[in-house]
Protein backbone atom coordinates (compact mmCIF):
# COMPACT_ATOMS: atom_id res chain seq x y z
CA UNK A 1 0.00 0.00 0.00
CA UNK A 2 1.27 3.70 -0.81
CA UNK A 3 1.08 6.09 2.19
CA UNK A 4 2.36 9.23 0.56
CA UNK A 5 4.15 10.26 -2.76
CA UNK A 6 5.92 13.34 -2.96
CA UNK A 7 7.66 14.64 -5.94
CA UNK A 8 7.16 17.89 -8.87
CA UNK A 9 3.63 19.02 -9.42
CA UNK A 10 2.88 18.20 -13.14
CA UNK A 11 -0.87 19.57 -13.01
CA UNK A 12 -2.85 20.96 -10.66
CA UNK A 13 -6.87 21.59 -11.00
CA UNK A 14 -9.27 22.00 -7.49
CA UNK A 15 -9.91 18.23 -8.04
CA UNK A 16 -6.81 16.85 -9.29
CA UNK A 17 -3.07 16.73 -9.09
CA UNK A 18 -0.50 14.53 -10.83
CA UNK A 19 2.69 14.41 -9.03
CA UNK A 20 5.96 13.84 -11.30
CA UNK A 21 7.95 10.99 -9.32
CA UNK A 22 10.89 9.49 -10.89
CA UNK A 23 9.59 10.02 -14.01
CA UNK A 24 5.91 8.56 -13.38
CA UNK A 25 3.06 11.03 -13.20
CA UNK A 26 0.67 9.90 -10.43
CA UNK A 27 -2.97 11.24 -11.12
CA UNK A 28 -4.49 12.15 -7.64
CA UNK A 29 -8.04 12.70 -6.72
CA UNK A 30 -7.65 15.67 -3.97
CA UNK A 31 -9.92 18.13 -1.94
CA UNK A 32 -10.46 21.50 -2.40
CA UNK A 33 -9.06 21.88 0.87
CA UNK A 34 -5.86 19.75 -0.15
CA UNK A 35 -5.54 22.22 -3.86
CA UNK A 36 -5.93 25.00 -1.43
CA UNK A 37 -2.67 24.05 0.05
CA UNK A 38 -0.74 22.77 -3.25
CA UNK A 39 -1.77 26.03 -4.75
CA UNK A 40 1.70 28.18 -5.59
CA UNK A 41 4.03 25.21 -4.82
CA UNK A 42 6.42 23.26 -7.18
CA UNK A 43 6.65 20.20 -4.83
CA UNK A 44 4.59 18.34 -2.68
CA UNK A 45 3.95 15.34 -0.74
CA UNK A 46 0.45 14.16 -0.87
CA UNK A 47 -0.99 11.47 1.61
CA UNK A 48 -2.12 8.52 -0.44
CA UNK A 49 -5.83 6.64 0.26
CA UNK A 50 -6.34 3.70 -2.20
CA UNK A 51 -9.51 2.83 -3.08
CA UNK A 52 -10.69 -0.07 -5.40
CA UNK A 53 -14.40 -0.11 -7.20
CA UNK A 54 -15.78 -3.72 -6.61
CA UNK A 55 -17.70 -3.53 -9.82
CA UNK A 56 -14.93 -2.43 -12.41
CA UNK A 57 -11.60 -2.79 -10.32
CA UNK A 58 -10.56 0.34 -11.65
CA UNK A 59 -8.51 1.91 -8.93
CA UNK A 60 -8.54 5.68 -7.72
CA UNK A 61 -5.95 7.25 -5.54
CA UNK A 62 -7.14 10.15 -3.50
CA UNK A 63 -4.56 12.22 -2.32
CA UNK A 64 -4.26 14.77 1.13
CA UNK A 65 -1.68 17.40 2.13
CA UNK A 66 -1.83 16.30 5.43
CA UNK A 67 -2.41 12.78 7.52
CA UNK A 68 -4.92 14.47 9.92
CA UNK A 69 -7.30 14.98 6.43
CA UNK A 70 -6.70 11.47 5.45
CA UNK A 71 -7.39 10.15 8.96
CA UNK A 72 -10.88 12.33 9.08
CA UNK A 73 -11.58 10.71 5.06
CA UNK A 74 -10.98 7.20 6.37
CA UNK A 75 -13.77 8.29 9.27
CA UNK A 76 -16.07 9.39 6.64
CA UNK A 77 -16.08 6.86 4.56
CA UNK A 78 -17.03 4.42 7.35
CA UNK A 79 -20.12 5.98 7.60
CA UNK A 80 -22.88 3.41 5.92
CA UNK A 81 -24.28 5.25 2.73
CA UNK A 82 -20.92 7.47 1.89
CA UNK A 83 -18.48 6.67 -0.56
CA UNK A 84 -14.64 8.12 -1.46
CA UNK A 85 -16.67 10.90 -3.93
CA UNK A 86 -18.53 12.10 -1.57
CA UNK A 87 -16.21 11.98 1.22
CA UNK A 88 -14.06 14.15 -0.92
CA UNK A 89 -16.93 16.38 -1.77
CA UNK A 90 -17.12 16.60 2.20
CA UNK A 91 -13.70 17.90 2.71
CA UNK A 92 -14.02 19.96 -0.26
CA UNK A 93 -17.08 21.59 1.05
CA UNK A 94 -15.30 22.31 4.89
CA UNK A 95 -11.86 21.93 6.85
CA UNK A 96 -11.67 19.08 8.68
CA UNK A 97 -11.70 21.54 11.73
CA UNK A 98 -14.87 22.87 10.66
CA UNK A 99 -16.54 19.19 10.10
CA UNK A 100 -15.22 17.89 13.03
CA UNK A 101 -17.44 20.82 15.13
CA UNK A 102 -19.86 20.70 13.17
CA UNK A 103 -20.71 17.01 14.08
CA UNK A 104 -19.51 17.62 17.61
CA UNK A 105 -21.88 20.02 18.40
CA UNK A 106 -24.63 18.28 16.36
CA UNK A 107 -25.24 20.50 14.04
CA UNK A 108 -27.11 18.57 11.55
CA UNK A 109 -28.08 21.39 9.38
CA UNK A 110 -24.74 22.52 8.33
CA UNK A 111 -23.57 18.95 7.25
CA UNK A 112 -26.64 19.01 5.32
CA UNK A 113 -25.65 22.38 3.30
CA UNK A 114 -22.92 19.75 1.94
CA UNK A 115 -23.80 19.33 -2.12
CA UNK A 116 -25.46 15.27 -2.19
CA UNK A 117 -25.70 15.29 1.74
CA UNK A 118 -29.08 14.46 2.60
CA UNK A 119 -31.16 14.80 5.94
CA UNK A 120 -30.05 11.18 6.78
CA UNK A 121 -26.16 10.71 5.68
CA UNK A 122 -25.51 14.12 8.04
CA UNK A 123 -28.00 12.50 10.89
CA UNK A 124 -25.84 8.92 9.94
CA UNK A 125 -22.69 11.11 10.09
CA UNK A 126 -23.60 12.26 13.27
CA UNK A 127 -24.68 9.45 14.80
CA UNK A 128 -21.33 7.01 13.65
CA UNK A 129 -18.50 9.64 14.04
CA UNK A 130 -19.51 11.83 17.31
CA UNK A 131 -18.11 9.50 19.91
CA UNK A 132 -14.76 8.57 17.42
CA UNK A 133 -14.08 12.12 17.19
CA UNK A 134 -14.29 13.00 20.44
CA UNK A 135 -11.89 9.99 21.65
CA UNK A 136 -9.89 11.65 19.21
CA UNK A 137 -10.02 9.28 16.09
CA UNK A 138 -9.83 10.80 12.60
CA UNK A 139 -7.37 13.43 13.74
CA UNK A 140 -2.95 13.65 14.42
CA UNK A 141 -3.55 15.09 17.70
CA UNK A 142 -5.84 16.69 19.96
CA UNK A 143 -5.38 20.22 19.66
CA UNK A 144 -8.15 20.11 16.85
CA UNK A 145 -11.08 19.84 19.71
CA UNK A 146 -9.45 22.47 21.76
CA UNK A 147 -11.40 25.69 21.92
CA UNK A 148 -9.09 28.92 21.08
CA UNK A 149 -6.55 29.29 23.67
CA UNK A 150 -6.51 32.12 26.25
CA UNK A 151 -5.57 32.24 29.78
CA UNK A 152 -9.24 31.92 31.32
CA UNK A 153 -9.68 28.83 29.38
CA UNK A 154 -6.52 27.06 30.29
CA UNK A 155 -7.49 27.94 33.94
CA UNK A 156 -10.52 26.38 34.00
CA UNK A 157 -9.37 23.86 31.69
CA UNK A 158 -6.84 22.77 34.64
CA UNK A 159 -9.35 23.32 37.53
CA UNK A 160 -12.10 20.84 36.10
CA UNK A 161 -9.09 18.12 34.77
CA UNK A 162 -8.43 18.39 38.39
CA UNK A 163 -12.11 17.93 39.64
CA UNK A 164 -11.57 14.76 37.60
CA UNK A 165 -13.65 15.26 34.27
CA UNK A 166 -12.41 14.17 31.01
CA UNK A 167 -10.36 16.26 28.89
CA UNK A 168 -12.82 15.65 25.28
CA UNK A 169 -15.68 16.55 27.66
CA UNK A 170 -14.41 19.50 28.72
CA UNK A 171 -12.84 21.05 25.64
CA UNK A 172 -16.35 20.69 24.09
CA UNK A 173 -18.12 22.47 27.13
CA UNK A 174 -15.23 25.11 26.48
CA UNK A 175 -16.36 25.38 22.98
CA UNK A 176 -19.98 25.93 23.88
CA UNK A 177 -19.04 28.69 26.47
CA UNK A 178 -16.36 30.35 24.44
CA UNK A 179 -18.97 30.63 21.41
CA UNK A 180 -21.89 32.34 23.56
CA UNK A 181 -19.23 34.30 26.07
CA UNK A 182 -15.88 34.92 24.68
CA UNK A 183 -14.99 37.47 27.62
CA UNK A 184 -15.67 35.04 30.40
CA UNK A 185 -14.16 35.42 33.45
CA UNK A 186 -12.22 32.00 34.91
CA UNK A 187 -14.80 31.86 37.87
CA UNK A 188 -17.64 32.17 35.66
CA UNK A 189 -16.25 29.54 32.82
CA UNK A 190 -16.16 26.87 35.58
CA UNK A 191 -19.61 27.91 36.91
CA UNK A 192 -21.24 27.06 33.54
CA UNK A 193 -19.23 24.65 32.68
CA UNK A 194 -19.99 22.72 35.59
CA UNK A 195 -23.73 23.09 34.68
CA UNK A 196 -22.61 21.29 31.41
CA UNK A 197 -20.69 18.84 32.80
Amino acid sequence: MIDYISGGIAELTPTRVVIDNSGIGYGIEISLQTYEKLDGCNKAKVYIFESINQRDSTQVMYGFASKDERELFELIIGVSGIGASSARMILSSMSADELREAIVAENVAKIKTIKGIGLKSAQRMVLELKDKIVKGEGASNDILLQPEKNDAVEEATSALLMLGFAKPNINKAMQTIMKSNPNAKVEEIIKIALKML
